[in-house]
């Protein structure tokens, strides 16, 4: 079955760019188009879509609101973010309102194309150097380092899985974890899979903004680059 996408963004001749791309493709469908939030949480409703591509900066509703209203429904559609800047407050508050990755709109577009297949099948869409820095820029800071605090979710991962969640914050990819710890690269699939499951996440985005939130990772100092 081809997978249902949603474009979401407020000018016409963009939208049609992205579907036409889409629907060239035989396991894609776009099955509707919006030009403000406002639009794209009804259509997310009422489409049941797979994949939502969210333009962030839309009148009436912006992309963020729309993307948090999405993804807190039961069983919601992924949402792949669209920028033009790759280093953006709103991405940011985007993905810790429930996106799971974001794309240049200049992207190639077989780069969109591959990350609307990815996010469908549930992995995140951004380099985790690229998650880093735009958490690391934009992340709250405190004069000192952010005290760990404990919750009954994060009391429940084993001390590998806390380690495992600690170094995915800080941008490692599986294989460079696994190097690290000594351990294999599927046995770091397993504690990612498992420590998503023990406190309730979609995707690596949101384990790293929550280790964040947590004072797990500290954000970057200003003047600093990941």
């Amino acid at each position: 079955m081809s997978l249902k996408v949603l474009v979401v963004d407020d000018q016409g001749i963009v939208r049609a760019g992205f579907a036409a791309v889409i629907d060239a493709e035989d396991d894609l469908t776009v099955v509707g188009e919006a030009a403000d939030g406002v639009a794209a949480v009804q259509l997310a409703e009422e489409l049941g879509p797979d994949v939502v591509l969210m333009d962030v900066r839309m009148p009436h509703l912006d992309g963020i609101a729309a993307t948090r209203i999405i993804t807190g429904r039961e069983n919601p559609p992924r949402v792949l973010v669209l920028t033009t800047f790759d280093l953006d407050a709103y991405v940011f508050e985007a993905l810790r309102a429930g996106a799971s990755g974001f794309l240049l709109k200049d992207v190639h577009p077989h780069i969109l194309l591959r990350g609307i297949r990815e996010v469908a099948n549930g992995d995140s869409v951004l380099a985790p150097s690229a998650t880093r820095h735009l958490i690391g820029h934009y992340a709250p800071r405190s004069p000192g380092a952010a005290p760990t605090r404990s919750t009954p979710e994060l009391d429940s991962l084993t001390a590998s899985q806390r380690r495992v969640l600690t170094l995915v914050a800080a941008g490692h990819t599986n294989a460079e974890i696994a190097e690290q710890l000594g351990i294999a690269v599927g046995t770091v699939k397993s504690h990612v899979t498992a420590l998503l499951r023990k406190l309730n996440l979609r995707d690596r985005v949101q384990a790293t903004i929550l280790a964040y939130d947590l004072g797990l990772a500290t954000p970057n100092p200003p003047g600093t680059h990941p």
